[in-house]
């Protein structure tokens, strides 16, 4: 609670002004039934007209006062809901940006949504409603307590009684509430993340007519959502018959016991009015108390996912003195092992001992879940090791500034994205003062220049979201591109020309070697054909290195390379070359 509300930050003064001008309403409202019950008793039983004006313009200033503290308080209010709102889904966007892959793997994208939107209204329109109607409400009860008390100490005791037993029924309500929505809200990250993966899709979708199959998947997660929201709403119901009969358990007693106190002669015609009155001020005030009951339920499950996403700290860190330059591409694993649960027992990688020299080119292939991506992933420390070091440059990984790190170890990974802008623009996520002809330059390089040259806008061709109006492999090749702008020290390419033919992938590692020979280059593909002109090639088999050679040495002496080897060349080539 105190993370989340720490947040509300510069807009606090706003919500203490919303408070104390919402105090000064309060007082106000609470005044007027004491001023009406001097105009019955001492102007109109008295026939006292001048009384009656005296009191009724004093009725009409304070009712107009009450009605400008009230606008003023509105206004705080929602300046202060509206600003904790945008703290909050700053504050979390923020931390997210500072996670490593190892913290993301937590949450899930329509999760993090979720938090983002459902649960931050939520949590917004219940602080709105706790600087007003939380303040509002219970002072309303406790003056119109005392107010009861003032007038007629033998009925006061109704009230109180009346409020014990709506504490008690709204509090077990709460609590039983509470819990159910913290089930519905996680339901919700499972129905965001139908849409999410049906939109995405949606040409996977059609294709092969599944639209029956996603409509009963998205379904069921309805379903559940509306089930767990009735249940909760039907537990809520009971809020209101308990405060009604809270209230007419207070009417009909204050009716019995003030007619006798009248006729007594102990109690005043007026005084009996002022008593009604405060009978409806309790009533709005239990009403409101009974909306925010609802609001702070709800927003207490809101309130524990956020916390989750503004409580996780990032799993990396930077060394107290670190170290800003990388001297040279020499890459060095001594006897790492890695695990994406650590102590989980299941590594990726086990005992990996490899020592590349600055400017090699080294493939690396191997099966469906060998640790390819996994191994390239330590390189640039996008994951800690859980044993032994990885070396760049001579230097463990961990002793360096992780920005300068990644900015002189450049990966295009399998699922490289573009964003919605130029192509200059996407590029230049790579060098951001980069001119024209560097761009163009490493365009040329990366063999994206051939397509983008047909374009009638070129280099200022809008590229839409995630890159939709471009084919795989001119995306792939523009995100090569990005990462060759970097200037990099080593340059890792996670098979990311797969989707590119043979004869512009040789084109790629030919402009490589002539453009960068001083980068230690690092490709991990799924053709022999992209990684058979390499100094030497890594063959990886359930986390473990099986051979590191030359394409010659590995065809002769690897039983894994030459399976490989075999399917696909004399197994009928690749997709673009003749058998």
């Amino acid at each position: 609670m105190k993370l989340v509300l720490k947040q509300a930050g510069k807009y606090a003064k706003d919500a203490y002004l919303a408070m104390g001008l919402t105090a000064g309403e309060v007082l106000l409202e609470i005044l007027l039934p004491f001023v009406t019950a001097i105009i019955i008793d001492d102007g109109l039983q008295a026939s006292n007209l001048s009384v009656v004006v005296k009191y009724g313009l004093l009725m009409v200033l304070m009712s107009f006062v009450s009605l400008a503290f009230a606008a003023a308080a509105g206004r705080f209010a929602s300046k202060a809901a509206t600003g904790f709102g945008a703290n909050l889904r700053e504050a979390i966007y923020n931390n997210v940006q500072t996670f490593s892959f190892s913290n993301i793997d937590k949450f899930s994208v329509p999760g993090l949504v979720t938090r983002m939107t459902t649960d931050i209204t939520n949590v917004q329109w219940a602080y709105m409603m706790c600087t007003r109607m939380a303040v509002r409400a219970p002072l309303n009860l406790i003056f119109s307590f005392i107010m009861c008390l003032i007038i007629c100490p033998q009925i006061a005791p109704i009230f109180l009684i009346a409020a014990v037993f709506l504490i008690i029924v709204l509090g077990t309500i709460m609590v039983v509430t509470i819990r159910i929505f913290n089930r519905l809200f996680d339901r919700y990250d499972d129905l965001n993340a139908s849409v999410q993966e049906n939109v995405s899709a949606i040409r996977v979708v059609k294709a092969f007519v599944r639209e029956d199959y996603e409509d009963k998947k998205f379904n069921k997660a309805s379903d559940m959502l509306y089930k767990l929201s009735v249940k909760a709403e039907s537990l809520l119901a009971f809020n209101n018959p308990a405060m009604m009969l809270s209230v007419y358990f207070c009417i009909i007693m204050v009716s019995w016991m003030g007619a006798e106190l009248i006729v007594g002669g102990s109690l005043t015609t007026g005084d009996l009015t002022s008593l009604f009155s405060y009978i409806m001020s309790l009533l709005m005030s239990l009403m409101m108390l009974s909306m925010l009951i609802v609001m702070i339920t709800m927003s207490l499950a809101s309130i524990r996912r956020i916390s989750e996403v503004l409580r996780e700290t990032p799993d990396l860190h930077d060394p107290e003195n670190p170290i800003y330059e990388v001297p040279n591409g020499d890459i060095d694993f001594d006897h790492v092992n890695f695990s994406y649960k650590h102590g989980s027992g299941k590594n990726a990688l086990s005992d990996i001992d490899l020592h590349i020299k600055s400017g090699e080119t080294i493939g690396v292939i191997g099966g469906t879940g060998s640790g390819k991506s996994s191994l390239v992933n330590l390189i640039c420390r996008l994951y800690d090791v859980d044993s032994g070091d990885v070396k760049v440059g001579g230097i463990d990984v961990r002793a360096y500034d992780m920005e300068a790190l990644r900015n002189q170890v450049s990966v295009v990974l399998q699922k490289n994205t573009l964003f919605t802008g130029t192509i200059l623009d996407n590029l230049r996520w790579g060098k951001q003062d980069a001119t024209l002809e560097e761009c163009q330059a490493a365009c040329r390089a990366a063999c994206a220049d051939e397509f983008i040259d047909r374009f009638p806008d070129g280099y200022n061709t809008r590229i839409e979201r995630g890159g939709n109006n471009v084919s795989g492999g001119q995306k792939q090749r523009l995100c090569i591109a990005r990462a060759l702008l970097k200037s990099p020290k080593v340059l890792i390419l996670d098979d990311s020309t797969s989707a590119v033919d043979t004869a512009t992938d040789a084109k790629i590692r030919a402009a490589f070697r002539e453009t960068i020979p001083g980068t230690t280059k690092i490709i991990i593909a799924q053709r022999i054909s992209s990684v058979q002109d390499a100094d030497r090639i890594l063959v990886l088999d359930d986390g473990r290195i099986d051979a590191f050679d030359t394409h010659e040495n590995l065809l002769k002496t690897n039983a894994i390379y030459q399976e490989i080897y075999e399917s696909q060349i004399k197994g009928g080539g690749d997709f673009d070359q003749p058998a």
